[in-house]
């Protein structure tokens, strides 16, 4: 009889742990900075972020399906920390918004596929180089319109979740226009006039042609990734740091 005490109260208490709630508030931003003057080394390309299981946060029916309900700005408890961000000239915040979801495992909590920030579909490609007008002459009387896909300045995913502990795991990528490495073209150059440049080092010897080199530049968009998983409080807030972005994220528990 003794034994069985604990496993009664072990499913007594079983419904409040399921019933537990939690409201969570996010401030993403990036930071003004010059990516070309940063220490920092970023890779050349980046792996696609894998977007299997997870739901837009604007979506509603995905919302249901996980019991997520969209907190009014009204409950927000994170509006100073906005107004300092946005207040000061390196900051500028991208997305602040908040939600109320259950307690679940890694497995069934939600993970939302969040978009913010400029859209940047009508100057690049989504490999993020750039949009360049098309060459091919419009058919006559016939009017075609692409809609191209959004391309936003943030793209990336967000989960919390109970296992044990409290989680928050985010991946981002920033995606910031810049210039490409040059590229260089190789082009015969006029041998009778180099040939009195005896100094110019793009000559070759041996009655070979002479090479120029063409300088070109390049506009692109290239993401830099935030990829961090964080063990967390109820109450704590947190914070994702990066040289070119920042989160501030706070998890509440709810009281009835």
């Amino acid at each position: 009889m003794k034994k069985l005490i604990p496993l009664l109260m072990l499913f007594i208490a079983m419904p409040g742990w399921a019933k537990r709630q939690f409201d969570i508030e996010v401030i993403i931003f990036k930071r003004v900075a010059d990516t070309e003057t940063t220490i920092e080394s970023w890779p050349a390309s980046l792996p696609p972020i894998a977007y299997k299981r997870t739901g837009s946060l604007n979506s509603q029916s995905y919302r249901a399906k996980k019991g997520v309900t969209l907190l009014p700005r009204s409950q927000y408890k994170l509006n100073a920390q906005e107004q300092r961000l946005n207040r000061h000239a390196g900051f500028h915040v991208l997305l602040h918004t908040a939600w109320r979801q259950g307690d679940q495992g890694q497995s069934y909590a939600p993970s939302f596929h969040i978009k913010a920030g400029r859209n940047f579909a009508s100057l690049f490609q989504p490999d993020g180089s750039e949009l360049k007008p098309s060459s091919v002459s419009p058919v006559e009387g016939v009017v075609e319109t692409s809609i191209p896909k959004p391309l936003y300045e943030l793209d990336g995913k967000l989960q919390v979740y109970v296992q044990h502990y409290l989680y928050a795991d985010a991946i981002f990528d920033l995606k910031i226009p810049g210039i490409k490495e040059v590229s260089v073209q190789d082009t015969p150059a006029d041998t009778d006039t180099d040939a009195e440049n005896k100094s110019d080092t793009n000559i070759q010897l041996g009655h070979l042609q002479s090479i120029n080199s063409v300088v070109t530049e390049e506009k692109y968009l290239k993401p830099y990734r935030l990829n961090q998983k964080r063990r967390m409080r109820s109450g704590e807030t947190i914070y994702f740091d990066h040289p070119l972005m920042g989160i501030v994220l706070q998890v509440r528990k709810v009281t009835q």
